[in-house]
């Protein structure tokens, strides 16, 4: 049976890899987070893995709070490129494949068509540098992959459905960009695209790498997937329209964050839900 370790199991897409993997019996799974093991701790990490070998290592170890990223630049680049580093190391010494988790603040938001895999990098903030320099060392290794997403949201950790659900029940209104456009990515969909893809791998025997792009299929602003959230959870907040300028931060935010899915659809075969049926799915676990 094939190993797979998941890596920041206790944050949003770790809780929900750990839900599915019942789902896949052909694997079995081992799950690891700062309480078990600091990976950014070269010698912890090749002790733990001198006991134990896996055949895929998923990370989703990662310094996400984008805004305390510009204040805590060391914090950021010792969880976002140290850890991809000493991982990728152990994954070449155990033949075992690294996929990564990165995301689209490594493009400038500049674009007004899909990113490619294969578009111009030009991060535009700490975090977004820090997760580009974690691509470059998962990369040394040509049979790892990495998977760029984009607005990820769960039931767990911090992220912006919570965050909404939060504030709906607590303001009578609310006031939210629309001149950031993306796409919401549901963590239930991602940890059942990351693992339709290792069962292809096996089946394939494919041993190339590579970027990926993943998030749920179409298009909206920050302030249309906030309309959507409270209408779907019953909530009578008001959501008020504002423009990036009215709303400061201390990180420049792409305001173009659209991820083209081609290619990681034609690989694996993967079919990609819109973000508001998986949204609404989410939603309905609630009640």
């Amino acid at each position: 049976m094939k190993r797979i370790l998941v890596t920041g199991a206790n944050g949003q897409l770790g809780c929900e890899l750990r839900k599915i993997s019942s789902v896949y019996p052909s694997f079995a799974f081992d799950y690891i987070d700062i309480d078990t093991i600091d990976l950014s701790d070269p010698q912890a990490v090749f002790r733990y893995f001198a006991k134990n070998r896996f055949d895929y290592i998923i990370n989703c170890a990662a310094y996400t709070a984008v805004d305390k990223a510009e204040k805590e630049p060391e914090k950021t680049f010792l969880v976002n490129v140290r850890v991809p580093a000493i991982l990728q190391e152990i994954a070449l010494k155990s033949h075992s494949r690294l996929i990564h988790l990165s995301t689209d603040y490594v493009f400038d938001g500049r674009a007004c068509v899909p990113y490619t895999e294969t578009d111009p990098t030009a991060p535009q903030s700490v975090y977004g540098n820090s997760k580009l320099a974690g691509e470059q060392e998962v990369l040394k290794s040509p049979g790892n992959i990495i998977i760029r997403t984009s607005w990820l949201y769960s039931l767990q950790g911090v992220n912006f459905l919570r965050t909404m659900l939060r504030l709906g029940k607590e303001k009578e209104s609310l006031n939210v960009v629309y001149d950031q456009v993306g796409t919401p990515t549901s963590a239930v969909d991602l940890a059942g695209a990351i693992l339709t893809l290792c069962s292809r791998l096996e089946s394939t025997g494919d041993k190339k790498g590579g970027i990926y792009h993943y998030s749920n299929e179409g298009v909206c602003s920050w302030y249309d997937f906030a309309l959507e959230i409270m209408e779907m959870a019953g909530l009578k907040c008001r959501i008020n329209p504002i423009t990036s300028d009215q709303f400061p931060s201390p990180v420049k935010r792409p305001p173009f964050s659209v991820l083209n899915k081609a290619k990681i659809k034609a690989t694996f075969g993967l079919e990609i839900p819109h973000w508001k049926k998986s949204l609404e799915k989410i939603v309905k676990t609630m009640k």
